[in-house]
């Protein structure tokens, strides 16, 4: 296996990459392997074939054409890894629900993180078309890195998105020590629904800016009047920030700031990577 050069994320020992043969994995598959590189990661690569009985029954010659191109994509994923140096075991399976089965093998496989694609192969497992995306990032036992098909990270710019619940403040702390290892600067953004929330929005983005800069991290803070995932995604584009972190829920009981459809329209709308993180267990003080 090659020798890591440095880990971005830290520890990423084993790394599930979801994909398909369609051009939107490629992002997907580019990062994981960059990051199985860096990191000296044991790289799976896992394709899902959707499946339901009316479509057996009516298109069993289909399914099975599908499965060839499914694992043959899979075949030229691990070849690109053995030209890297890379350890990559496929791995392939059918079912009705394709965000269960790749959750399940990141758990069984002990992943650190999964990396996917942020569209999915009509047919094939849709990745991150409705549902699904809020699935595999709401069921995950680890992180979940979300990469748009021409999206590549440089950690220069990082922007964190801030709530104050126990998985928004696991974002900070990723999105720091990110920034740590890599030099990055840090954009600590919340969004104010109404004026009510200032004052605690405010206090939440500048905790964040001085803690980063306390690390002798590069930081600003900024809030915006607007809905959570506008404000995420046009400041992203706006100031030009490669990845976006943030944490799998918001503050339950006033809002799901970070899960469900915020999640999946910052997802579907920003140009950048997304990576999205889960407290721990002990951090985790609100009801999921």
């Amino acid at each position: 296996m090659a020798d890591a050069v440095f880990c971005p994320v830290g520890r990423l020992e084993k790394l599930l990459l979801a994909t398909d043969m369609s051009e939107f994995s490629e992002g997907a598959v580019r990062e994981a392997l960059r990051f199985a590189q860096k990191c000296s990661s044991k790289l799976y690569a896992l394709s899902v074939l959707e499946t339901n009985p009316e479509y057996e029954t009516i298109g069993a010659r289909v399914s099975e054409q599908e499965e060839a191109e499914a694992i043959k994509h899979l075949e030229s994923v691990r070849a690109r890894a053995a030209q890297e140096g890379l350890d990559c075991e496929i791995i392939f399976h059918r079912g009705e629900k394709p965000h269960q089965l790749i959750v399940e093998e990141a758990l069984g496989k002990k992943a650190d993180m999964i990396v996917i694609g942020r569209r999915g192969r009509k047919g094939l497992a849709k990745l991150l078309l409705g549902e699904v995306a809020v699935q595999v990032i709401g069921h995950a036992h680890c992180k979940v890195l979300v990469v748009p098909r021409a999206a590549r990270i440089e950690y220069r710019t990082l922007l964190v998105a801030v709530d104050g619940s126990a998985h928004s403040n696991a974002a900070v702390s990723e999105a720091i020590a990110i920034a740590q290892r890599c030099g990055s600067r840090i954009i600590a953004v919340s969004a104010i629904r109404d004026e009510r929330e200032r004052e605690e929005v405010t206090a939440n983005v500048g905790r964040v800016v001085e803690r980063a800069r306390q690390e002798g991290i590069a930081a600003e803070a900024l809030t915006a009047m607007g809905r959570s995932f506008t404000v995420i995604t046009e400041t992203a584009g706006g100031r030009g920030a490669d990845l976006i972190v943030m944490g799998t829920y918001g503050r339950t009981g006033v809002r799901k700031l970070l899960m469900g459809s915020a999640t999946e329209k910052v997802i579907a709308n920003a140009g950048c990577a997304v990576l999205v993180v889960r407290a721990a267990p002990e951090q985790q003080t609100e009801a999921a």
